[in-house]
């Protein structure tokens, strides 16, 4: 697991309306070999040719059901069906997560060469994969809506080469073997002792984490609940800091609010994504939200790719 990669490519960022420069909100996380999305806009699998992620998809979260996040699937599942793709597809989602894969279906007026598996989740579900896990939180979008915490399991602590020497294990395997998690036992002064691994290994180490909220009002104390010190915080960032009575009429944020939700949480770097249509610029988003949070602020383009290393101080 400690070797596994963490990419975040943003394959779209725009709000309600696509630009000529941003497409409607998809977030696509590789995580060792698995590939997730997170909403699936339309144009969506434009976005994945011309970022070369290839096709292969083991999952998609859909933060609510306006059409701006999930208007993708029917194509994707399309173009997959065409390729022979034979293993099922989740499609996880807050509640009408069956009625919209059922419209799926009926729209794309094809038979499918694999299933679809609709999954409703409600805040608190967690699904879990090979050495990490997603779950819900509630989101503030005017309907049912939810957000995601994508959060690795505890990785082990350090090996201490010099303490396990010391003991009488010798260099070679048996390092491996008890970083793996094995007592072994050693032969020292004529006796078979067992050496295990709390007695090497320093305490466990935490993984890396990814939230997304989709569209929303702020709601730190909800992500707060499942995650603290994310190392990304993907926050609607619809408006400016000039538009909050705006962003409050119509349940979304802006990037001074996102700011404040990072620095709450306590994130290591905030993309700001959900741009509206309105600014051909985001020079105002990262200033104000660099005024309330001093971690990395970003606000990425459609294509880029940002990759999540483990934490210099883990």
């Amino acid at each position: 697991m400690s070797g596994e990669t963490l990419q975040v490519y943003f394959l779209g960022t725009a709000g309600a309306l696509p630009t000529p420069y941003r497409n409607p909100p998809c977030i696509m996380v590789r995580r060792g070999s698995d590939t997730l999305l997170f909403d699936c806009g339309e144009g969506a699998q434009q976005q994945m040719m011309r970022s070369r992620t290839g096709f292969l998809v083991d999952a998609i979260f859909v933060t609510h059901w306006h059409a701006d996040h999930f208007l993708g699937i029917a194509g994707l599942v399309q173009t997959l069906s065409f390729m022979g793709r034979a293993d099922p597809l989740p499609i996880y989602g807050p509640a009408w997560v069956h009625e919209a894969v059922s419209a799926i279906r009926a729209l794309s007026r094809f038979s499918l060469k694999f299933t679809l598996s609709p999954v409703q989740l409600a805040p608190g579900s967690a699904i879990r994969f090979n050495g990490y896990s997603v779950r819900a939180f509630a989101t503030d979008h005017g309907m049912e809506s939810i957000g995601y915490v994508l959060a690795e399991d505890p990785r082990p602590g350090r090996f201490n080469r010099e303490r396990a020497i010391a003991l009488g294990v010798p260099p070679g395997p048996l390092f491996g073997r008890i970083q793996r998690g094995e007592t072994v036992c050693i032969e020292k002064d004529g006796r078979n002792l067992p050496v295990s691994p709390a007695d090497v290994m320093g305490p466990p180490r935490p993984g890396r984490s990814i939230v997304y909220t989709g569209d929303t009002r702020p709601v730190p104390h909800r992500i707060a609940e499942l995650i603290t010190a994310p190392d990304l915080l993907i926050h609607d960032a619809t408006y400016d800091d000039e538009c909050r009575d705006r962003a409050d009429d119509v349940y979304h944020a802006t990037a001074g609010e996102a700011g404040e939700a990072a620095r709450v949480l306590g994130a290591r770097i905030l993309a700001l994504v959900h741009i509206s249509s309105r600014y051909t610029t985001t020079a105002g988003h990262v200033r104000d939200a660099t005024r309330v949070f001093g971690g990395t602020v970003i606000a990425p383009s459609d294509l880029e790719l940002l990759e999540l290393p483990f934490r210099e101080d883990d």
